[in-house]
């Protein structure tokens, strides 16, 4: 059975000091949701964050594209501390933003974020039982940190490069060419004519909002999406709201939207056909005569990809009014004027949007050593979806695919503050969740999904079995009990002090 580890240190077992107990990476909703979990859980903890911009926000202050908003709701994007209050519950960007920056500033947290600080390197030293980071600044100008616990809210796709789908013809193209991830400041699109491609959650939210003002905005697609149109406002929530104190209507619509997402989701994979069913009947009342079997039948079957979330109908409600329309085609290449087909068809465009996905990244792409060797992500196993196989004193986020990102990032903070407290408790300053022999574990895929930013990516994510606690799954409901309730010291999570890598195991049970 692991209890405390054998990890002496040669004449003395203390710790290095460090600067800070625990290093948050990336002041998004990740990142500052484990701020607030520790301020709360592990007030003797000190804390820091680096984020690499120069704003908090993460995706939310990336990403500056026309009707950005959230693609859940906000009783389950939103922290299970802090209620969302807005009157909408499918939110837009400033309104989230508005939301993060409360949080930060009423509990004091900003002065702990280092803007415009980059992490290019993490390195462990057991020696010593800490991190050693190394942030750089957009000057270049580099500087080093250290901590007990680096705990990564970097989010789960390259901020620096999109997916690159390599369209023929885009230099002789004589308009702009536009990725949503680097969407320009001021971009003036009134009266032209646009072509978004793709069809997922950032193409459905850019077409009803671009075609306010834009002549028109057609969404090219080479396969249909499904759809799940649904208020902005959720009626039930906004009812409590009036009847009861802010934070027990909060709770309640948060466990009613997280109940309900599970039976969908539950429903899609064993009864796909009545999903089917259901979701194209609300689409076609949605659009009436203008409905089009081949735009709106995806070859797939529902949450084999994520739905694509359709507040009050807009998307639809743009289309009848003919402001935009679908086209399901394959692209030849770009032309000087537009898009050429392999149908035949030519799309005029002034403006295209290429709205074809993100790139994933592992660990914020950041060069991770542990006492001087490279961690290579896709050779570790997920250790209860948060930290990895053989990997100390680390945590990262990785959000549900099935439902909203905060829901496992509460979770995840809630359990790495049980760790840490666990570790205060009985003396030890090294938590790693030992996985001697990889072999014995059965591994699954872990993104049961077909999305193409998925597919494109297994090869460099890390591994997951199919049994706990190895395993990253998409079960939010089993998830919250298993981390809020499971043993710490399971015996697999083994704990110990400082040792000197050259004369000690890494870490070695104690009977």
């Amino acid at each position: 059975m692991a209890g405390t580890a054998t990890m002496e240190r040669t004449g003395s077992n203390a710790a290095a000091p460090v600067d800070q107990d625990v290093l948050i990476v990336g002041a998004g909703i990740s990142g500052i949701g484990m701020a607030v979990h520790l301020q709360m859980n592990c007030p003797d903890r000190s804390f820091g964050i680096a984020e690499r911009r120069a704003d908090l926000g993460g995706t939310w202050d990336l990403f500056r594209y026309p009707g950005i908003r959230s693609d859940s709701d906000m009783h389950t994007l939103g922290f299970v501390f802090e209620p969302w209050k807005h009157e909408k519950s499918i939110a837009d960007g400033p309104a989230i933003l508005d939301y993060l920056n409360r949080i930060v500033d009423e509990r004091g947290i900003r002065e702990r974020i280092r803007f415009d600080r980059k992490v290019v390197g993490a390195d462990w030293d057991s020696a010593d039982a800490r991190w050693t980071v190394t942030m750089e600044d957009s000057q270049g100008t580099q500087s080093t940190t250290t901590a007990r616990w680096l705990y990564l809210g970097a989010g789960y796709y390259d901020y620096d490069e999109p997916f690159d789908a390599n369209f023929a013809g885009r230099a002789d193209f004589q308009g702009q060419i536009l990725h949503p991830q680097f969407w320009p400041k001021d971009l003036d699109y009134k009266g032209k004519k646009v072509v978004v491609i793709g069809s997922g959650a950032t193409a459905v939210t850019i077409v009803p909002s671009m075609a306010k003002e834009a002549g028109h905005v057609t969404m090219l697609q080479r396969t249909p999406t499904w759809y799940a149109i649904r208020p902005a406002k959720d009626g039930f929530a906004n009812f409590l709201r009036k009847i009861l104190p802010e934070e027990l209507a909060y709770k309640i619509t948060r466990f009613k939207n997280v109940k309900l997402q599970d039976i969908v989701f539950k429903k899609a994979r064993d009864k796909p056909q009545k999903v089917k069913d259901f979701l194209t009947k609300k689409v076609k009342a949605a659009l009436g005569d203008r409905y089009d079997e081949k735009a709106f039948t995806p070859p797939y079957n529902p949450w084999e990809q994520r739905l694509c979330l359709v507040p009050d109908a807009d998307f639809f409600e743009a289309m009848k009014a003919d402001k935009a329309s679908v086209v399901t085609d394959h692209i030849e290449r770009f032309d000087a004027t537009g898009i050429q087909l392999k149908s035949g068809q030519h799309l005029d465009a002034d403006i295209i949007v290429t709205a074809t996905g993100l790139k994933l990244a592992v660990a914020g792409k950041i060069p991770v050593r542990v006492d001087g060797d490279p961690v290579d992500w896709s050779e570790h196993f997920y250790y209860k979806a948060c930290m990895f196989s053989n990997v100390p004193n680390f945590s990262a986020v990785f959000g549900y695919l099935n439902a909203s990102w905060t829901l496992r990032a509460d979770i995840v903070s809630e359990y790495v503050c049980r760790v840490l407290n666990h570790m205060r408790a009985t003396g030890t300053e090294i938590a790693l969740p030992l996985l001697e022999d990889p072999s014995t574990l059965t591994e699954e895929n872990i993104f049961d999904f077909s999305s193409g930013y998925i597919q494109r990516s297994l090869h460099i994510m890390p591994k997951s079995a199919v049994a706990l606690p190895w395993r990253l799954s998409q079960n939010y409901i089993q998830d919250r009990i298993d981390m809020r309730t499971g043993a710490i010291d399971d015996g697999v999570l083994a704990f110990g002090k400082p040792h000197v890598a050259e004369t000690a195991p890494a870490l070695e049970a104690a009977e």
